[in-house]
């Protein structure tokens, strides 16, 4: 079975840098052959499910940033290491690293949800009215990466403001990070034909978003640069004066260059795209 497939659904734990598979469900796929989910969910989950709703100390919210891709910043020293005392939003995050429904950072104090298994049972534990607006955005990510590629700038400008008014409570922009956060909601499921990549190193700088094909995807790489007060077409410039396709130096094919801006007073988002070959 495919390596690649394998370290996308089981992988990316980590303990001070050293990479972990879940041995369990790596077993579980070879066994049956199939990449599926084999969490077995457990009834401290489903109590915590209780606090992830009421949103105890913002931690929805932060849970829905973790669904975007984000890291969190936690603070675990004041987990009681216990399964009942949970004051604040660290401490239930503290108890889902321990799960295993979270990794963590020890250098940087951060935690994410490590790989595609855990992420369905992430989006299985948020059916529900509370969270409408952030699955309404996964469902509608299909379209929008078929926008994407076929350079519909305008619909795909809507697109993206839709998502933030839809999540303004959670994502309130100040900076080009939280407009990295609404893309990444937006365009959820490219990850399962993509490997996304925040802030990847590649000629003289970081690109904001990098979607590398996988394994079978014959559409574009994606080079994303993100501004705020700009316009899209320094955004483009940026991405082509500093270099960034260089961080697709084992790519071969086209690259769909795509600038993205957030007009703060306005409140609109544009987009403006270019094709190019490596």
């Amino acid at each position: 079975m495919s390596f690649e497939q394998t370290k996308d659904w089981y992988d990316d734990y980590t303990v001070n840098g050293i990479s972990i598979y879940n041995p369990r469900s790596v077993t579980s796929a070879m066994m049956n052959g199939i990449f599926d989910s084999y969490w077995t969910q457990t009834e401290t989950y489903e109590a915590l499910k209780m606090y992830i709703v009421r949103n105890e100390n913002g931690l929805r919210d932060k849970i829905i940033r973790m669904i975007a891709g984000e890291h969190i910043s936690i603070n675990t020293k004041t987990f009681q290491n216990d399964m009942c005392t949970f004051e604040t939003a660290d401490d239930i995050l503290t108890l889902l690293v321990h799960l295993g429904y979270l990794t963590y950072d020890f250098d940087t104090k951060t935690a994410w949800i490590p790989n595609k298994e855990v992420r369905q049972e992430f989006l299985n534990s948020i059916q529900g009215q509370e969270f409408q607006t952030v699955n309404n955005a996964i469902h509608r990510s299909d379209k929008l990466l078929q926008l994407t590629l076929a350079q519909n700038a305008e619909k795909v400008a809507e697109m993206l403001q839709k998502v933030h008014c839809d999540n303004c409570s959670v994502i309130q922009y100040n900076d080009e990070n939280s407009l990295a956060c609404v893309l990444s909601l937006a365009y959820y499921s490219a990850q399962d034909s993509y490997a996304v990549y925040r802030e990847l190193q590649g000629g003289e700088g970081f690109a904001d978003l990098v979607f590398v094909p996988r394994t079978g995807n014959h559409n574009p790489a994606m080079i994303v640069e993100l501004k705020w007060n700009q316009t899209t077409g320094i955004a483009l410039e940026q991405i082509k004066d500093r270099n960034y396709i260089r961080c697709l130096k084992d790519y071969h094919g086209k690259v769909l260059f795509v600038g993205v801006n957030y007009d703060k007073k306005s409140k609109k988002h544009a987009c403006q795209f270019e094709m190019v070959e490596i």
